[in-house]
């Protein structure tokens, strides 16, 4: 079983290079139930942050050093799961729609009105809470399907596309028996009762269904 991270909690990351800004957001958040951490510099997060910890990135374009646009395609190569919201001048429109483009979840034009920070920052933690659950109940059904046998593995996406059992008996060069224990000792481990529930959970861990000669 894989276990969440300890703290489960979400926070949300302010990373802002004026002060006055990281100050005002913080104390916005908080008062709405937030718990926040500021970083003057996106060097500060890179070293500093939990990134473990659901939440979000309230994120300036423009600062000294790593500016916004590097920061979002450094966290992308780290594969960091969290969601960003951009703050931009007038100026740095452009820039925010690449942003977007490139996986960014919103962007507000400095002074950002309040209401529409706290919608922005709640919509996106909650996409960032689901988006861990389900990963996490990915990752277990992989754990799950590595614990079968590898003859078990062998039928699995043959049982699941419907192909009887005489007939992946024939292709497996087993007894039609064989097959059915395998199935039927498949089915138990990965908790599927269907035939449809056995193709959901093949198919979220990317394991292709059918006879790879139909293909």
């Amino acid at each position: 079983m894989i276990k969440p991270h300890k703290n489960l909690s979400p926070f949300v990351r302010l990373v802002d290079d004026d002060e006055m800004v990281l100050r005002s957001e913080s104390f916005l958040l908080r008062m709405d139930g937030w718990q926040t951490v500021e970083y003057s510099s996106a060097e500060d997060f890179l070293a500093y942050d939990d990134t473990q910890r659901p939440g979000c990135v309230v994120l300036d374009i423009r600062m000294p050093g790593i500016n916004g646009i590097e920061l979002q395609r450094i966290m992308k190569e780290k594969g960091f799961d969290l969601p960003i919201i951009f703050l931009t001048g007038h100026g740095d429109i452009d820039m925010a729609v690449s942003s977007l483009k490139n996986g960014a979840t919103d962007f507000l034009v400095k002074p950002a009105d309040e209401e529409k920070l706290l919608q922005a920052v709640r919509k996106a933690v909650e996409s960032n809470i689901a988006f861990r659950k389900r990963k996490l109940a990915i990752d277990e059904r992989k754990l799950i399907f590595n614990g079968l046998t590898e003859g078990e593995k062998l039928i699995a996406p043959l049982v699941a596309s419907g192909v009887a059992n005489k007939v992946i008996a024939i292709d497996m060069q087993i007894s039609e028996n064989a097959v059915k224990k395998r199935r039927a000792s498949l089915m138990e481990k990965l908790n599927t009762k269907t035939i449809v529930e056995l193709t959901d959970f093949l198919r979220d861990i990317n394991v292709m269904v059918g006879r790879q000669s139909d293909s």
